[in-house]
């Protein structure tokens, strides 16, 4: 469904990305490991043009989207969850969802608030309660939420879990298990190993913007040495 090859990108004079491969097939979970500085955040501006790839390119079935604006790559069916969540902490998580809206998709069943509440159920009691007043954890599941009332056929998910107390990142965990078994492709990047281990199909592991390992994440899990020389800190 997405194939990026080679991709290089720069902030100003500095060379971030050096020629980044990955493929992720319909209804999987692809996961971006590396430590600090990997490149992994970086690899998702680029995809979604935020960060515009100096060489390279970026397909979604099989249609390039490197070089086009943000916007018209989220027309596309990209949905980005950036780690900043960038919510609207004046509106209320109703009307975060209804700034998302987003016209069905040919094909996919539509998001809707029902829906959303029904993924995540903690959100349900405060539709009318100020983005500002929520916990970390119920920003982060906001965020999501309101990405998904684009109805996005790819969804982008960088750090999810970052500053998240356990018991939210098991809930989270379980979310994105719930969304991949509804189909939805998911691009996640990631520091928990755990939370990588619940979720994802396949995992390409980066470092200084190269990638060093591509495969199953069962194998990756398997392989100690391989965690220990990319991952560890």
């Amino acid at each position: 469904m997405l194939r990026v090859e080679g991709l290089h990108a720069h902030y100003g004079r500095a060379h971030i990305l050096h020629g980044v491969s990955l493929a992720l097939a319909k209804g999987e979970v692809l996961c971006l490991l590396g430590r600090n500085g990997a490149g992994k955040s970086t690899t998702m501006k680029a995809i979604m043009g935020l960060v515009p790839p100096s060489a390279g390119a970026v397909l979604l079935d099989e249609r390039e989207l490197a070089g086009q604006p943000p916007h018209a790559i989220a027309r596309l069916g990209l949905g980005y969850v950036p780690e900043e969540r960038r919510i609207f902490a004046g509106l209320t998580v109703s009307e975060n969802l209804e700034v998302g809206r987003r016209p069905p998709r040919a094909g996919l069943q539509p998001w809707s608030a029902d829906r959303i509440f029904a993924l995540f159920p903690a959100l349900a009691t405060m539709r009318q309660r100020a983005a500002s007043r929520m916990s970390g954890g119920e920003q982060q599941m906001l965020a999501i939420a309101r990405t998904l009332m684009g109805n996005p056929t790819l969804l982008l998910l960088d750090e999810p879990s970052e500053g998240l107390a356990p018991v939210v990142v098991e809930r989270m965990a379980v979310a994105v298990a719930k969304l991949k078994a509804e189909g939805l492709s998911i691009l996640l990047s990631e520091q928990n190993l755990g939370f990588a281990a619940a979720v994802a199909d396949q995992a390409v592991v980066l470092e200084s913007g190269s990638v060093r390992h591509t495969g199953p994440m069962a194998e990756l899990m398997r392989d100690a040495e391989l965690r220990a020389k990319f991952l560890s800190v």
